[in-house]
Protein backbone atom coordinates (compact mmCIF):
# COMPACT_ATOMS: atom_id res chain seq x y z
CA UNK A 1 0.00 0.00 0.00
CA UNK A 2 0.81 3.80 -0.74
CA UNK A 3 0.22 6.73 0.54
CA UNK A 4 -0.48 9.11 -1.57
CA UNK A 5 -2.78 12.46 -2.47
CA UNK A 6 -4.32 13.00 -6.21
CA UNK A 7 -3.46 16.67 -7.39
CA UNK A 8 -5.00 18.41 -10.84
CA UNK A 9 -2.79 21.14 -12.68
CA UNK A 10 -6.16 22.11 -14.35
CA UNK A 11 -9.71 22.17 -14.32
CA UNK A 12 -11.78 18.94 -14.89
CA UNK A 13 -7.60 17.98 -16.01
CA UNK A 14 -6.33 14.59 -15.22
CA UNK A 15 -5.75 13.30 -11.39
CA UNK A 16 -2.03 12.46 -10.95
CA UNK A 17 -0.70 10.69 -7.94
CA UNK A 18 2.21 12.44 -5.48
CA UNK A 19 3.47 11.15 -2.08
CA UNK A 20 2.68 13.58 0.32
CA UNK A 21 5.99 13.11 2.39
CA UNK A 22 6.25 15.00 5.64
CA UNK A 23 3.44 17.26 5.13
CA UNK A 24 -0.10 16.97 6.14
CA UNK A 25 -2.18 17.81 3.07
CA UNK A 26 -5.92 18.10 3.18
CA UNK A 27 -8.26 18.44 0.19
CA UNK A 28 -7.87 21.38 -1.83
CA UNK A 29 -4.82 22.48 -0.20
CA UNK A 30 -2.28 23.77 -2.95
CA UNK A 31 0.84 22.28 -3.42
CA UNK A 32 4.27 21.88 -5.13
CA UNK A 33 5.00 19.14 -6.93
CA UNK A 34 7.91 18.33 -9.35
CA UNK A 35 6.54 16.43 -12.30
CA UNK A 36 8.40 15.09 -15.95
CA UNK A 37 8.42 18.68 -17.17
CA UNK A 38 9.03 20.76 -14.12
CA UNK A 39 8.66 22.05 -10.99
CA UNK A 40 4.51 22.59 -11.34
CA UNK A 41 1.22 24.64 -8.66
CA UNK A 42 -1.45 21.70 -8.38
CA UNK A 43 -4.47 21.22 -6.42
CA UNK A 44 -5.28 18.25 -4.35
CA UNK A 45 -8.64 17.26 -4.97
CA UNK A 46 -7.89 13.99 -3.39
CA UNK A 47 -6.68 14.17 0.53
CA UNK A 48 -4.42 11.63 1.73
CA UNK A 49 -5.43 7.94 1.92
CA UNK A 50 -3.85 4.55 1.19
CA UNK A 51 -4.00 2.45 -2.82
CA UNK A 52 -2.78 -0.59 -4.17
CA UNK A 53 0.62 -0.46 -5.76
CA UNK A 54 -1.11 -1.94 -9.00
CA UNK A 55 -2.81 1.62 -9.33
CA UNK A 56 0.14 3.78 -8.71
CA UNK A 57 3.23 4.29 -11.49
CA UNK A 58 6.30 3.62 -9.31
CA UNK A 59 8.58 5.50 -8.64
CA UNK A 60 5.98 8.07 -6.98
CA UNK A 61 7.26 11.84 -6.67
CA UNK A 62 6.96 13.81 -3.95
CA UNK A 63 4.90 16.61 -3.16
CA UNK A 64 8.01 19.41 -2.49
CA UNK A 65 5.85 21.68 -0.38
CA UNK A 66 2.08 22.95 0.11
CA UNK A 67 2.25 26.11 -1.52
CA UNK A 68 2.02 29.95 -0.18
CA UNK A 69 0.35 33.36 -1.30
CA UNK A 70 3.63 34.16 -3.50
CA UNK A 71 3.63 30.73 -5.33
CA UNK A 72 -0.50 31.92 -6.14
CA UNK A 73 0.36 35.48 -7.21
CA UNK A 74 3.41 33.55 -9.39
CA UNK A 75 0.50 31.26 -11.83
CA UNK A 76 -1.45 34.87 -12.42
CA UNK A 77 1.79 36.46 -13.72
CA UNK A 78 2.65 33.24 -15.86
CA UNK A 79 -1.17 33.11 -16.78
CA UNK A 80 -0.50 36.72 -17.75
CA UNK A 81 2.59 36.11 -19.73
CA UNK A 82 1.09 33.37 -21.34
CA UNK A 83 -1.57 35.76 -22.91
CA UNK A 84 1.14 38.15 -24.16
CA UNK A 85 3.04 35.27 -25.64
CA UNK A 86 -0.43 33.64 -27.55
CA UNK A 87 -0.34 36.91 -29.44
CA UNK A 88 3.48 36.67 -30.05
CA UNK A 89 3.04 33.03 -31.42
CA UNK A 90 0.17 34.20 -33.63
CA UNK A 91 2.00 36.50 -35.35
CA UNK A 92 5.31 34.03 -36.31
CA UNK A 93 2.81 31.48 -37.14
CA UNK A 94 1.30 34.12 -39.75
CA UNK A 95 4.67 35.05 -41.18
CA UNK A 96 5.64 31.57 -41.32
CA UNK A 97 2.44 30.98 -43.28
CA UNK A 98 1.71 27.86 -41.25
CA UNK A 99 -1.25 26.17 -41.56
CA UNK A 100 -2.10 25.69 -37.94
CA UNK A 101 -4.59 26.98 -35.24
CA UNK A 102 -3.05 28.36 -31.84
CA UNK A 103 -5.18 27.16 -29.07
CA UNK A 104 -3.68 27.68 -25.94
CA UNK A 105 0.05 28.68 -24.23
CA UNK A 106 1.01 27.69 -21.13
CA UNK A 107 4.39 28.61 -18.97
CA UNK A 108 5.51 25.49 -16.03
CA UNK A 109 5.21 27.22 -13.03
CA UNK A 110 9.34 27.48 -12.38
CA UNK A 111 9.10 29.00 -16.15
CA UNK A 112 11.44 26.81 -17.34
CA UNK A 113 9.39 26.20 -20.65
CA UNK A 114 6.52 27.73 -22.67
CA UNK A 115 3.78 25.49 -24.04
CA UNK A 116 1.93 26.03 -27.35
CA UNK A 117 -1.04 23.76 -28.12
CA UNK A 118 -2.11 23.98 -31.74
CA UNK A 119 -4.60 22.05 -33.92
CA UNK A 120 -3.64 20.67 -37.56
CA UNK A 121 -5.20 18.71 -39.98
CA UNK A 122 -2.01 17.24 -40.56
CA UNK A 123 1.90 17.02 -39.60
CA UNK A 124 3.34 20.64 -39.49
CA UNK A 125 7.21 21.58 -39.83
CA UNK A 126 7.30 24.05 -37.57
CA UNK A 127 11.69 24.11 -36.68
CA UNK A 128 11.63 27.05 -38.02
CA UNK A 129 8.56 28.30 -35.80
CA UNK A 130 10.30 27.10 -32.76
CA UNK A 131 13.54 28.89 -33.27
CA UNK A 132 11.78 32.09 -33.64
CA UNK A 133 9.96 31.72 -30.50
CA UNK A 134 13.19 30.46 -28.54
CA UNK A 135 14.72 34.03 -29.63
CA UNK A 136 12.12 35.84 -28.31
CA UNK A 137 11.20 34.14 -25.10
CA UNK A 138 14.99 32.81 -24.18
CA UNK A 139 13.64 29.35 -22.51
CA UNK A 140 12.64 25.95 -23.78
CA UNK A 141 10.18 26.11 -26.28
CA UNK A 142 7.49 22.74 -27.22
CA UNK A 143 4.48 23.02 -29.62
CA UNK A 144 2.77 20.53 -28.99
CA UNK A 145 0.02 19.06 -31.26
CA UNK A 146 -3.55 18.44 -29.83
CA UNK A 147 -6.98 17.02 -31.28
CA UNK A 148 -10.08 18.35 -31.78
CA UNK A 149 -11.69 16.93 -28.02
CA UNK A 150 -9.06 18.23 -26.47
CA UNK A 151 -9.33 21.71 -28.18
CA UNK A 152 -12.80 21.81 -26.84
CA UNK A 153 -12.11 20.98 -23.50
CA UNK A 154 -9.46 24.07 -23.29
CA UNK A 155 -11.54 26.13 -24.96
CA UNK A 156 -14.82 25.13 -23.12
CA UNK A 157 -18.13 26.28 -24.74
CA UNK A 158 -21.94 25.06 -24.16
CA UNK A 159 -23.10 21.90 -25.21
CA UNK A 160 -26.12 21.35 -27.19
CA UNK A 161 -27.95 20.47 -23.81
CA UNK A 162 -27.23 24.37 -23.06
CA UNK A 163 -24.78 23.50 -20.37
CA UNK A 164 -21.04 23.75 -20.26
CA UNK A 165 -18.97 21.30 -21.92
CA UNK A 166 -18.69 18.32 -19.28
CA UNK A 167 -14.86 17.92 -21.05
CA UNK A 168 -14.38 21.67 -19.78
CA UNK A 169 -16.42 21.06 -16.46
CA UNK A 170 -15.83 17.75 -15.05
CA UNK A 171 -14.21 15.19 -17.10
CA UNK A 172 -10.95 14.09 -16.37
CA UNK A 173 -10.47 11.65 -19.02
CA UNK A 174 -12.32 11.17 -22.46
CA UNK A 175 -13.61 7.64 -22.45
CA UNK A 176 -14.26 5.85 -25.64
CA UNK A 177 -17.71 6.50 -27.07
CA UNK A 178 -18.66 4.49 -30.72
CA UNK A 179 -21.78 4.80 -32.92
CA UNK A 180 -23.03 1.36 -31.45
CA UNK A 181 -24.12 3.65 -27.70
CA UNK A 182 -26.52 5.71 -29.64
CA UNK A 183 -27.76 2.51 -31.40
CA UNK A 184 -28.94 0.72 -28.17
CA UNK A 185 -30.00 4.08 -26.99
CA UNK A 186 -32.81 4.54 -29.88
CA UNK A 187 -30.93 7.87 -30.77
CA UNK A 188 -31.38 9.34 -33.97
CA UNK A 189 -28.17 8.88 -35.88
CA UNK A 190 -27.91 12.49 -37.67
CA UNK A 191 -24.38 13.29 -36.92
CA UNK A 192 -25.46 16.84 -36.17
CA UNK A 193 -27.77 15.64 -33.28
CA UNK A 194 -25.37 13.32 -31.38
CA UNK A 195 -22.16 15.04 -31.96
CA UNK A 196 -20.42 17.49 -29.95
CA UNK A 197 -19.10 21.10 -30.62
CA UNK A 198 -15.56 19.25 -31.04
CA UNK A 199 -17.47 17.29 -33.79
CA UNK A 200 -17.12 13.97 -32.26
CA UNK A 201 -19.73 11.65 -30.91
CA UNK A 202 -20.88 13.55 -27.44
CA UNK A 203 -19.14 12.18 -24.50
CA UNK A 204 -22.71 11.97 -22.57
CA UNK A 205 -23.42 9.08 -24.84
CA UNK A 206 -21.42 7.00 -22.33
CA UNK A 207 -22.98 8.13 -19.14
CA UNK A 208 -25.99 5.57 -19.63
CA UNK A 209 -24.84 2.92 -21.64
CA UNK A 210 -23.86 0.84 -19.27
CA UNK A 211 -27.75 0.55 -18.17
CA UNK A 212 -28.89 0.15 -21.93
CA UNK A 213 -26.38 -2.65 -21.85
CA UNK A 214 -27.89 -4.40 -19.19
CA UNK A 215 -31.34 -3.88 -20.00
CA UNK A 216 -30.45 -5.32 -23.59
CA UNK A 217 -29.66 -8.49 -21.99
CA UNK A 218 -32.77 -8.41 -19.91
CA UNK A 219 -35.44 -7.34 -22.64
CA UNK A 220 -36.70 -10.07 -24.92
CA UNK A 221 -35.34 -8.63 -28.89
CA UNK A 222 -37.26 -6.02 -31.61
CA UNK A 223 -39.74 -8.46 -33.94
CA UNK A 224 -39.11 -11.54 -31.22
CA UNK A 225 -42.37 -14.01 -31.11
CA UNK A 226 -43.15 -14.68 -27.77
CA UNK A 227 -45.75 -16.72 -26.03
CA UNK A 228 -48.29 -15.14 -23.63
CA UNK A 229 -51.55 -15.22 -21.94
CA UNK A 230 -52.60 -13.06 -24.40
CA UNK A 231 -51.72 -16.22 -26.80
CA UNK A 232 -48.76 -15.83 -29.63
CA UNK A 233 -47.57 -12.00 -29.91
CA UNK A 234 -44.26 -9.97 -30.99
CA UNK A 235 -42.36 -7.88 -29.97
CA UNK A 236 -42.99 -3.89 -31.42
CA UNK A 237 -41.21 -1.88 -28.85
CA UNK A 238 -39.12 -1.53 -25.94
CA UNK A 239 -38.93 1.11 -23.36
CA UNK A 240 -35.15 0.64 -22.04
CA UNK A 241 -35.56 2.92 -19.28
CA UNK A 242 -38.46 1.59 -17.73
CA UNK A 243 -38.11 -2.50 -18.62
CA UNK A 244 -41.12 -2.50 -20.77
CA UNK A 245 -41.84 -4.28 -23.47
CA UNK A 246 -44.43 -3.53 -25.71
CA UNK A 247 -46.34 -7.10 -27.77
CA UNK A 248 -48.81 -7.22 -30.85
CA UNK A 249 -51.11 -9.94 -30.21
CA UNK A 250 -50.84 -11.96 -33.53
CA UNK A 251 -54.67 -12.94 -33.73
CA UNK A 252 -56.27 -10.16 -32.51
CA UNK A 253 -53.96 -7.41 -33.39
CA UNK A 254 -54.08 -6.14 -30.12
CA UNK A 255 -51.27 -4.53 -28.45
CA UNK A 256 -50.34 -4.72 -24.62
CA UNK A 257 -47.83 -3.81 -22.81
CA UNK A 258 -45.76 -5.68 -20.55
CA UNK A 259 -43.34 -5.08 -17.44
CA UNK A 260 -40.32 -7.74 -17.70
CA UNK A 261 -41.42 -8.65 -14.02
CA UNK A 262 -44.96 -9.18 -15.33
CA UNK A 263 -43.57 -11.70 -18.45
CA UNK A 264 -41.26 -13.37 -16.18
CA UNK A 265 -44.80 -13.74 -13.62
CA UNK A 266 -46.69 -15.37 -17.07
CA UNK A 267 -43.71 -17.61 -17.93
CA UNK A 268 -43.92 -16.15 -21.93
CA UNK A 269 -41.66 -18.55 -23.44
CA UNK A 270 -39.53 -16.66 -26.43
CA UNK A 271 -40.26 -18.90 -29.97
CA UNK A 272 -38.13 -17.13 -32.80
CA UNK A 273 -36.79 -13.50 -33.93
CA UNK A 274 -38.75 -12.11 -36.98
CA UNK A 275 -37.31 -9.15 -39.12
Amino acid sequence: MHRVIGVRFKKAGKIYYFSPGKFDINKDDYVIVETARGVEFGKAVIGIKEVEEQDVVLPLKQVLRLATEKDKLTVEENKKEAGQAFDVCLTKIAEHKLDMKLVEVEYTFDRNKVLFYFTADGRIDFRELVKDLASVFRTRIELRQIGVRDEAKMLGGIGPCGRMLCCSTFLGDFEPVSIKMAKDQNLSLNPTKISGLCGRLMCCLKYENDMYESAKKELPDLHQKLKTSYGHSKVIGLNMLERLVQVEVLESGQIVEFTMDELLQEGAIATETTK
